[in-house]
Order: C-alpha cells, then structure tokens, then sequence
C-alpha cells in the first residue's frame, strides 16, 4: 500500500475537512457563509479556496517539485494578504493539511509503516509555507504602495483646493 494511493483514495474526505478549517479560520458569520454559499460569484473567496487547495493537494501527490509558486497557491494567498490576517495566519492554513492527513490516514499510516513516505510529503508541504511567505510579503508590499500612492494624491488634492499648489514655469 502506498501513501499516494490513500490519499487519492480519501482525496474527497480530506479536502472537505481542510477547507472547513480554513474556513473556520475566518470570523464566525463570514465562516458560516463561506460554507453554505456555493455560487462562485457570490461567494468568490470561497470558491478560491476550494479550487485553489484541490489543485495544490494534486500537485502535492504529483511530487513535482519545480520550484515555481502554483497559481492556485498564489490566488489563496493574495486572497489572504489583503484581509485582517497576521502573516502567520494568513499562509498557517497550509498547515492545517497536515493534521489532517494524520488524522485521515493515522491507522493505515501505523499499519502499512509509511512514516518515511509522510515526512516526504510533509517536506513538500513545508515547501509550499515557504513559498506562500515570499507571495504575502510581495503582495503586502504592494498593498501598502497602493495606500502610499492613495495618500500622496489625497495630499496633493487638498493642496490644490486650498490654492498652496503653483505650477512652475519654465524659462
């Protein structure tokens, strides 16, 4: 028996129990929404999420290690940087596989001795935490230039309207 195939075999199960962590990660209302709402246009971060974690589950079994950060990790965490979440919780949820992995898989785990197989994976998923960090700090970067930005045009604007602005001419 091969870790691959279990997980292949429970891939439903534990992607269901991955996304309601994530979820629950959120307040209560909107975790509750998340969950119930299944329209993608209305519920477009829930629908993120949901595709974003089944295409990396996929890449994690297919143990393609390229090294690029996967569009679907990328979308999740750029979901995730722009609302109220520290950095720790904002890639954390990629953790939360792991737990569920061990709980899916404990007995066959115990049973078939796949430690070695498990901590391979494991690896990959700590790959992708490491990856996810690089993708929050650059779009966090990005929202604070926004706001940057949005400050110095508001400063100029006022400037302006109190007549404290001159154009200067050239000679």
């Amino acid at each position: 028996m091969e870790l691959k195939s279990l997980l292949t075999e429970k891939r439903a199960a534990i992607l269901r129990k991955w996304f309601d962590l994530i979820v629950d990660t959120y307040p209560s209302d909107t975790s509750s929404f998340l969950k119930k709402q299944k329209n993608q246009f209305a519920n477009p971060v829930g629908h993120t999420i949901s595709e974003g974690i089944e295409e990396l589950f996929d890449e994690l079994l297919e143990e393609a290690g390229s090294g690029k950060v996967s569009p679907f990790l990328d979308n999740i965490i750029r979901v995730r940087a722009i609302q109220d979440f520290t950095p720790s919780e904002a890639i954390g949820f990629i953790f939360l596989l792991k737990n569920v992995i061990r709980e899916s898989l404990q007995r066959e785990i115990r049973e078939y001795q796949m430690y070695d197989d498990l901590l391979r994976l494991e690896s990959r998923i700590d790959d992708l935490v490491r990856s996810s960090f690089d993708v929050y700090i650059k779009c966090r970067e990005q929202v604070y230039d926004l706001k940057a930005s949005e400050v110095k045009k508001m400063t100029f604007r006022l400037l302006q309207r109190a007549n404290l602005v001159k154009e200067i001419q050239e000679d």
